[in-house]
């Protein structure tokens, strides 16, 4: 059973040597006392309790040929090394069903500084396979200014890539449903304002599923700050501009929802990291203008539920789907 291997084996494993460094990007894991332990250690001291069947689909898919396409040529990564991590991981569906419905782009999350595959990516993907959708993982930009604006740039090199291999893929580049976590719920939100898909020349996606997600500047600017310079710093590292800018302009996600399409979120009561008030204002600028909108807020558990295994948010993937479908 793999949840009786270590964190190290699994991520020394040559077979997913090429994306075994983005299991959270940026982060040497193996400078860390949980990089030695099992995965049923894991689960059990941390909670992330599905990192086993997020393996499990990394090695299935590893094992069928190429899943792992890099989005920047090694030229286009000199000087910008932020760019060398950036790519798109395809995880089929086994359900023939899966060729004729949209694909999912799926987006960890990460503070604009990681990129959570490890938790909210390959798990994530591997529950969406199981009902009926092809899916695909997003390792984006992180660590430097403007991270936010830099992933529109790879999302939509993402999306040429799919396009390019449409065939081989089994989908329509032109339908697809985003879903993106925390950061990452942030970035699937702004690819639906002047910033995103617009911007590019591509579709309108099907469906959006921020999954406690940041919305808002004008919440940040208010919450807690030794000084302005923090609050301004962590803005350019995000969107590259001050935080009063950002609070001006279509940064500011619940005043500029004329782009979005449906959009289902998730999120926990308790979360201390982002706020429901994040999710609250998008669903209330969503339903005045008129989009349909679900909001979904579990009673308990933090921030980081990923795919809800043996919490309160267990499930929320099956319910977006099946959201998404009865809206059709």
């Amino acid at each position: 059973m793999l949840e009786d291997r270590t964190l190290k084996e699994m991520l020394e494993n040559p077979a997913i040597a090429e994306i075994a460094p983005d299991a959270i990007s940026k982060w040497d894991l193996s400078k860390e006392d949980f990089y030695h332990w099992t995965l049923g250690e894991i689960a059990e001291k941390i909670g992330w309790r599905t990192l086993g069947l997020g393996f499990e689909r990394l090695l299935r898919a590893a094992g069928q040929g190429e899943y792992c396409f890099r989005l920047y040529k090694k030229e286009e990564c000199e000087g910008v090394p932020q760019k060398e991590n950036a790519s798109v991981v395809w995880f089929p569906s086994d359900d023939p069903a899966a060729d004729g419905r949209p694909f999912l782009f799926l987006v960890p999350g990460g503070g604009f500084v990681n990129v959570w595959n490890l938790t909210e990516g390959w798990p994530v993907a591997r529950q969406y396979n199981g009902l009926g959708y092809h899916v695909f993982i997003l390792t984006y930009q992180v660590g430097t200014e403007g991270a936010a604006v830099r992933a529109m740039e790879d999302f939509a090199r993402a999306m040429a890539v799919i396009a390019a291999r449409r065939e081989t893929f089994r989908v329509d580049p032109d339908r697809y449903i985003t879903c993106g976590f925390s950061a990452g719920g942030y970035l699937v939100c702004l690819w639906n304002t002047e910033k995103g898909y617009r911007a590019f020349g591509l579709s309108k996606p099907q469906a959006c599923f921020p999954v406690y997600p940041i919305t808002s500047y004008r919440l940040m600017a208010a919450g807690e700050w030794d000084d302005e310079a923090e609050k301004d710093d962590f803005a350019r590292g995000s969107v590259g501009c001050t935080m009063k800018e950002a609070c001006e302009s279509c940064f500011e996600i619940p005043e500029h929802v004329e782009g979005f399409p449906p959009t289902a979120l998730f999120l926990a009561a308790e979360d201390g990291l982002v706020p429901p008030a994040h999710s609250k204002m998008l669903q209330e600028a969503l339903e005045k203008a008129g989009i349909p909108c679900r909001l979904e807020i579990g009673p308990t558990g933090g921030h980081g539920f990923a795919d809800g295994t043996g919490m309160c948010m267990e499930g929320w993937t099956e319910r977006a789907v099946s959201w998404y479908e009865g809206i059709g």
